[in-house]
């Protein structure tokens, strides 16, 4: 695999993550960001430090535990037939998943076992405001993630993202967004966890059978991140993401600034049912109606048109949101 790292920077505040990071539109690592938080320093004590500090703010509801037999090695992926997924989701609540992975510290081969991405508000109420997070609004809350050592797949985000290591290590590994073709996703529909996932392991690529992965590896860039370390991870990059010790915490934050009127990705979906099975001259045909209509700059494409005249392709307002929606509720009313 490339040996090529993921930028990291030191002492970033406010004005040079809006002001300089944002608009690179690049994954970065943000050392030291949050070391000063109060579970950082429990984890720094000892993972049980760190589980009581979590335990202390536990409410007691049960959460979706992913639960694999030892024989996974903590990646969650697909049986190997693709019939179905090699673990299960099993309701526990947070301290007592907790309590099984503290008791398991010292087996070589323990079951996976993983809290993914549970909303601290709902779950550890009072755990933001003792751990906030310096460089964005306190609107967008943390999710927190907790198990032993695991591998996620490579997967994307539909948002952007600051993944802050509060216990244990990880090491992130990113590909940009144009390296979809080399990364050989898997079904939409039928997933690990929401999106859809890349099928080439990544400790272990079979590079015969998945060959485009040799040119992915070579835009890859990976870090490992200690605790209090951060990482910025831009809408859209994939990541793989592995947890190296017998007990890790994560805390993210995703959020979305762009203004949406609806779902791109529901209108991707909407794509593969009226454009992909179209005959090849009629696909072309409608790429490039696509690249007028939606992807070119509106002053470019429109700069013709009068603005008043420019109807549904004028400016975001909610008088174009409800008109363009009737448009599409009638034509979904068809039989």
């Amino acid at each position: 695999m490339s040996g090529e790292q993921i930028v990291s920077r030191h002492g970033v505040d406010l004005k040079a993550f809006r002001e300089e990071i944002l608009p690179a539109g690049v994954p970065v690592v943000l050392k030291d960001l949050v070391k000063d938080w109060p579970s950082v320093q429990a984890g720094l004590q000892s993972p049980q430090a760190l589980g009581d500090y979590l335990r202390g703010f536990d409410r007691g509801k049960p959460v979706a535990v992913l639960e694999g037999p030892p024989s996974i090695r903590g990646h969650f992926f697909y049986r190997e037939d693709m019939r179905g997924l090699n673990f299960e989701r099993r309701p526990a609540t947070i301290s007592a998943t907790i309590e099984r992975l503290l008791a398991q510290l010292d087996d070589l081969n323990p079951p996976a076992l993983y809290v993914e991405s549970t909303p601290t508000a709902e779950y550890l109420p009072p755990f933001a405001a003792a751990n906030p997070q310096p460089l964005l609004p306190a609107t967008v809350g943390p999710r927190v993630w907790i198990g032993n050592t695991l591998t996620v797949q490579t997967h994307f985000d539909l948002s952007s993202n600051i993944a802050c290591v509060v216990g244990g290590r990880r090491r992130f590994t990113v590909f940009p967004p144009d390296q979809i073709p080399n990364l050989y996703i898997g079904p939409i529909e039928f997933n690990i966890s929401g999106p859809p996932i890349s099928m080439v392991p990544l400790k272990s690529p079979d590079l015969a059978r998945f060959p485009r992965f040799a040119e992915a590896l070579r835009h890859a860039r990976s870090a490992e991140l200690a605790p209090g370390d951060a990482i910025f991870i831009p809408y859209g990059w994939w990541h793989h993401v592995e947890s190296l010790a017998p007990f890790n915490v994560l805390a993210n934050y995703w959020w979305n600034d762009a203004r949406q009127a609806g779902s791109p990705f529901d209108c991707m979906l909407h794509g593969i049912l009226a454009l992909r099975d179209l005959p090849p001259d009629q696909r072309d045909v409608w790429r490039k109606m696509f690249e007028h209509f939606v992807f070119t700059a509106p002053e470019e494409a429109l700069a013709h048109l009068p603005r008043e005249q420019r109807g549904i392709q004028g400016p975001p307002s909610a008088e174009r949101t409800q008109a363009i929606r009737a448009i599409l509720a009638k034509i979904f009313s068809r039989p």
